[in-house]
């Protein structure tokens, strides 16, 4: 190589080199720690609270048995996974989930709310929009046994679990002996347990977010070049001015607990979601919530999940709020909000872009005021929800199942 080609090529190492550099945004050291508290990812795996079965693969295995079998419900037409599609991302697609008008009725009436996704719901502290719920299995139980729901028969799911043969074998190994037939709570809830064992496994896959991230923990600067300036723009407005990461924090993008975030909050003409004000009423009234005699007592050593459901308190501003949601995989699950009233992430954006204070409950501080976006900030923030997507996630338990 000729001296000149030799400058040529120093000349375009350098200049690549620059243009590497100026593809990382001039992060702060605080901005940095901010980001830095949005992993790592994967976090520890899951465990359901209150749930001896949790993390038992024999019970996983039983649990993703469960959760696609049709037979349990009314009829046999619905499973937990005819709402919780994997395709969806565990969700369904649809604004409300569909239920039955009536007992036994057509599938064909929209429930109240959205379906939540099932993704890292191993990771949550409280369940459904209102958090009436303090267990996965408890949760489980719920759309299990209502009417409008999957209307199960507690006598016909025993015989079902006597009866077919691969899933008595696969009770018989999770359980260590078969479903007794004359006493409904020992099936139901056994059978409630192995399906939360199953959905605390369902979990998100790495993003390009968290690729940026952990390139930022380790000073590799050519490595968080690779995440596009337009999402790092938006990642700045989200930990930023926008106030986002208030609610939406940890590597979950949520904080685990609930808010009035100005949307309506009428399930139809003339009834009203109370949300978090009824889902602790629901919580504790609850028989099977980890207060009660059917939760496993934690391992020897390990904190008590209970204390949760022991201090909880119902406020008159819990009235009207939901469940802040994880943000994870945020793209795959539209519709959104606790009913599906927005259609799409745009729609979300532009109703914090133009929220009215005045809707907000006025104790305490005023954490969400209007984002009045300006220029590309509307799309950069769009660009870094986008970047949360980790892509299909895979089944723990593809292969068939077998029980000899």
């Amino acid at each position: 190589m000729s001296h000149r080609w030799r400058w040529w090529a120093a000349a375009l190492l350098v200049w690549a080199g620059a243009a590497t550099q100026a593809a990382v945004l001039d992060w702060s050291a605080d901005e940095r720690n901010r980001i830095l508290a949005h992993g790592p990812w994967p976090p520890p795996p899951a465990r359901d609270p209150g749930n001896a079965l949790s993390g038992q693969p024999a019970a996983i295995a039983l649990g993703r048995a469960l959760f696609f079998e049709a037979r349990l419900s009314a009829g046999g037409v619905l499973a937990c996974a005819s709402c919780h599609l994997p395709q969806h991302g565990f969700a369904d697609g649809r604004p409300r989930g569909l239920g039955r008008g009536t007992p036994g009725g057509r599938i064909d009436t929209p429930l109240d709310r959205h379906t939540p996704t099932l993704l890292n719901a191993g990771h949550q502290r409280w369940w459904n929009w209102g958090g009436a719920f303090d267990s996965l299995w408890s949760q489980a139980l719920q759309p299990l046994l209502a009417p409008q729901e999957m209307g199960a028969d507690p006598t016909r799911i025993t015989v079902l679990l006597q009866s077919d043969a691969p899933l008595s074998c696969l009770w018989q190994r999770a359980m260590g002996a078969p479903p007794p037939a004359d006493d409904a709570q020992a099936v139901l809830v056994p059978l409630a347990k192995a399906l939360g064992a199953y959905v605390a496994t369902l979990q998100s896959q790495r993003t390009a977010f968290d690729q940026f991230r952990d390139a930022l923990a380790r000073g590799d600067r050519a490595a968080a070049a690779r995440y596009p300036l337009a999402a790092q723009r938006g990642l700045r407005l989200f930990i930023g001015r926008g106030n986002c990461s208030t609610c939406h924090a940890g590597p979950l993008f949520s904080n685990g607990e609930f808010a009035d975030t100005g949307a309506l909050f009428f399930s139809r003409p003339g009834v009203v979601d109370p949300g978090r004000h009824g889902g602790i009423a629901t919580l504790l009234a609850n028989p099977h919530n980890l207060l009660g005699p059917w939760a496993d007592p934690p391992p020897a050593g390990a904190d008590d999940p209970a204390l949760k459901t022991r201090h909880v308190l119902a406020q008159h501003r819990n009235f009207g709020e939901f469940k802040v949601p994880g943000l994870r995989h945020v793209a795959q699950t539209a519709p959104y909000l606790h009913d599906g009233q927005k259609a799409t992430l745009a729609d979300v954006v532009d109703h914090y872009d133009r929220i009215s204070p005045d809707r907000l409950h006025a104790d305490g501080e005023q954490v969400l005021k209007p984002l009045q976006l300006q220029g590309t900030e509307r799309a950069d923030l769009l660009a870094f929800l986008h970047s949360l997507d980790g892509g299909p996630v895979p089944d723990p338990q593809l292969r068939k199942l077998r029980c000899r």
